[in-house]
């Protein structure tokens, strides 16, 4: 796919210009499968990645949580990957960090007006509509997680190709890429930063704030064709959906699930 000459390219300049920490080293390449790949790629190859932020001006095999493609416009999202080290932090936390990032996200698009919420584990709404995704991986062989995030900016109506998605040009927002990826790091950083210090509890409170989920009756969908049915009430200190059937609390990880639905006639805000 062809890049619109009219969308401007990301401002490498503006954004190394007072990069907060944790990061360390900023790269844009014009076009790559997948900026999670790239960077795992370099930690196996024996880089120390900690603090690496990579963004890609397109991205052709981005994925999902669960292998899901993630389909890309050229030059219409922020597409970043980012190295976050977990060095000293308990890995039972580490579930925690799609759902801080989803709050980067939702205080990202805050700034520039936009009003989201954090359905999870890993999607940022508005009205039912996705404007972004996030996806956590680990990469080997130190304690380092990469995280990626792709989000809708300067994407068409015409060019979204699904029906329950938007980006910020769709809701009239005239913010740019480069604005938005520059907010964007420094929120993450903000709450990467609390995350490495064992403010854990504190961000739990502001996910909670900023939940789609939370309150909602849901449907998950999880392997082998099994569903769990009940009311959405909490997220726990690993980042674990707490869903109450009406017979008991069942605790759901990201990683076993195939798919959260709302119930019928409910809709994910």
């Amino acid at each position: 796919m062809t890049a619109d000459p009219q969308r401007l390219s990301l401002d490498p300049d503006a954004l190394r210009a007072g990069l907060p920490a944790p990061w360390r080293r900023l790269d844009i390449v014009e076009e790559t499968g997948s900026t999670n790949a790239d960077l795992i790629a370099r930690a196996a190859a024996g880089e120390d990645i900690a603090g690496a932020v990579l963004l890609a001006e397109h991205q052709s095999a981005g994925r999902g949580r669960g292998g899901r493609a993630w389909t890309a416009v050229p030059r219409g999202l922020v597409i970043v990957s980012v190295a976050i080290s977990a060095d000293g932090v308990d890995e039972h936390q580490w579930g925690l960090l799609p759902l801080l990032a989803g709050v980067a996200v939702s205080d990202t698009l805050a700034a520039v007006g936009i009003r989201a919420g954090v359905k999870w584990p890993n999607d940022v709404l508005i009205d039912g509509a996705k404007i972004a995704g996030i996806l956590a991986e680990v990469a080997s062989p130190k304690p380092v997680v990469v995280l990626g995030i792709g989000l809708n900016v300067e994407v068409r109506p015409e060019e979204i190709g699904q029906t329950q998605a938007t980006s910020v040009r769709v809701l009239g927002v005239s913010a740019g890429r480069t604005e938005i990826a520059r907010i964007l790091l420094r929120e993450l950083g903000t709450r990467i930063r609390a995350w490495q210090a064992g403010g854990a509890a504190a961000l739990l409170a502001d996910y909670r704030e900023r939940s789609a989920t939370l309150g909602r009756p849901v449907r998950a969908l999880l392997p082998g064709g099994k569903e769990i049915v009940g009311t959405a009430t909490d997220v726990d200190a690993q980042g674990r959906l707490c869903i109450d059937t009406g017979d008991g609390t069942e605790v759901i990880a990201a990683a076993d699930i195939v798919h959260l639905r709302p119930l019928s006639g409910e809709v994910f805000e």
